[in-house]
């Protein structure tokens, strides 16, 4: 098993920019509100171990299910494009159940937010290039970084303040939606190839 410093660097800044937990912040606290509380914890887990899952299973599930990465893709460019449309309307197209700390912990929190099709794909793509063990390293230490992001996100609300939440809700909400897009248009067209 070999490390390598520049791989695991690599493949740590494309994973930390697709993931955009520093991003995610407004929607971790609007999902803190909602729900009343958030497990950090068990959040960074799942997310974590549904990616490393993907890393190793991804390819094999989507073939056994017969869906193709960029119909994968394209599923999680409409779902980012629905969260970016609540945070730019301040509207709810999400509605919670009664059991809303423990579902917002793993849904839309773990999976699709921080483990979504952004990152799932981009893990995929970063299999062809990089050695596994190195994008491993770079998962965990993404994984660290969303902990500290989530156990931390009522004082940075505090810092900011509600007027700059709400800023910064409606700035990354236009930047997600011109991911969605983005995602979408970069699929849609393999898929009628």
């Amino acid at each position: 098993m070999a490390l390598d410093i520049k791989e695991i660097f690599t493949a740590f800044m494309i994973l930390f920019a697709v993931i955009d937990i520093i991003g995610n912040i407004p929607i971790v606290i609007d999902l803190r509100k909602k729900a009343g509380h958030i497990q950090s914890e068990k959040a960074s887990i799942i997310a974590g171990v549904i990616l490393i899952l993907f890393l190793f299973l991804g390819q094999t599930i989507l073939k056994l299910i017969g869906i193709g990465v960029n119909s994968f893709a394209v599923a999680g460019a409409f779902i980012l494009f629905f969260i970016a449309l609540e945070m730019i309307l301040g509207i709810t197209l999400y509605k919670e159940d009664e059991s809303t700390a423990m579902t917002a912990t793993v849904f839309p929190l773990a999976f699709p937010l921080i483990a979504g099709p952004g990152s799932l794909t981009t893990l995929l793509s970063l299999r062809a290039e990089f050695r596994v063990e190195n994008i491993i390293v770079a998962v965990i230490l993404n994984v660290i970084i969303i902990y500290i992001v989530l156990k931390t996100s009522a004082k940075i609300e505090r810092l900011i303040g509600q007027n700059g939440i709400n800023i910064i809700r409606k700035i990354f909400g236009v930047i997600l939606l011109a991911i969605a897009v983005k995602l979408f248009a970069h699929n849609i067209k393999a898929l009628f190839v």
